[in-house]
């Protein structure tokens, strides 16, 4: 990978610059020719030999050229629906993640206006100009990288929850907010026959967002064969429910009743939102918003406190707590 970037296109970074020169190579049929391929998540070493990956080890594959080059690296995460796809008798939703490289502040010169970065997206056909993200710290990546490593374990022909296990516990470990790792290792429970433990983590990840899909899901699917018909009955009716929103339904009505000034509905959406995706700074910040419109400054400053901690970029989390200082400073008490 090092003779690639100082051999292989040493031209296009003279001449286009580091960003856009490894850009333009990761994007050339006469260069690494790239296909995207879904069956196995690579490292980054390992999709660089292969020229071929998931999204993420795309992204990781480029992050790790990046930095090389001494580029500033920082990932996304694809704010949309899942995409299904099943093996056997097992779901799968796959979500999708991307790269912004930009020059390192570190490297600028005094003066100099920075350029803007540049968004590398390896999913095929995406539009990136409707696309809606929120950015990642690299432990949630490599979160990711273990549960995806962990859910291609216990596929058809590789049927190694031994294997899967670890990848999982490494996953919650490295994260303990990707819920998804969590989720993982509800379905791992449950395919050893370890009841209680799978039914624990589900339930872990329904106590931080109520109406995730997966989890109501596979814990209605658990108590349903292990006899316990009604409570399984109950979580498959929050399930239909549920799922006749889709995804930011209520973030959106949320801003929309804070444009109205009908805060007591932008709390109520916001508050609904939050329960689908409990991690979302953006959420908590509208329930600030409307909590503090509402006369009530001890939830708003509960809110503001939580956006700014689940904030994943250096300037959402000065802005918050900026926002945060002066709310405190406002109601004392």
């Amino acid at each position: 990978m090092r003779r690639y970037l100082a051999v292989d296109i040493a031209g296009e970074l003279r001449t286009h610059g580091k960003v856009r020169g490894l850009v333009s190579a990761l994007g050339s049929d006469r260069q690494l020719k790239l296909e995207y391929d879904d069956a196995i998540t690579r490292t980054a070493a390992e999709a660089f030999a292969a020229r071929a990956g998931n999204c993420l080890s795309l992204t990781v594959m480029t992050a790790a050229l990046a930095r090389e080059l001494g580029l500033s690296v920082s990932f996304h995460r694809v704010l949309a629906a899942p995409l299904w796809s099943r093996e056997d008798d097992t779901l799968i939703a796959s979500g999708h993640v991307n790269v912004e490289l930009e020059p390192s502040s570190i490297t600028e010169i005094p003066g100099y206006r920075r350029t803007s970065g540049m968004l590398v997206d390896f999913m095929p056909g995406v539009d990136l100009r409707r696309q809606r993200s929120l950015q990642i710290e690299e432990r949630t990546v490599i979160a990711m990288y273990m549960n995806n490593r962990a859910a291609e374990s216990m596929r058809a022909g590789r049927f190694d929850l031994d294997e899967a296990y670890w990848w999982a516990r490494g996953a919650v470990t490295h994260d303990a907010r990707f819920l998804e790792g969590i989720n993982t290792l509800g379905v791992i429970y449950s395919r050893h026959r370890n009841v209680a433990l799978a039914e624990r983590a589900f339930r872990h990840v329904l106590a931080n967002e109520p109406e995730n899909v997966a989890a109501l899901a596979n814990l209605a699917g658990l108590l349903e064969n292990s006899g316990r018909r009604t409570e399984s009955v109950a979580f498959a009716e929050r399930l239909r429910r549920i799922e006749a929103h889709p995804p930011f339904h209520f973030f959106d009505l949320g801003v929309d009743a804070l444009k109205r000034q009908d805060y007591a509905s932008a709390r109520d959406h916001f508050e609904s939102e939050l329960r689908r995706n409990a991690y979302y700074h953006a959420a908590h910040y509208g329930l600030a918003l409307a909590y503090f419109a509402l006369g009530e400054p001890k939830l708003a400053r509960e809110h503001l406190a939580q956006a700014q901690d689940t904030s994943t970029n250096r300037s959402d989390r000065g802005r918050y707590a900026a926002k945060l200082a002066w709310l405190k400073a406002q109601n004392p008490q």
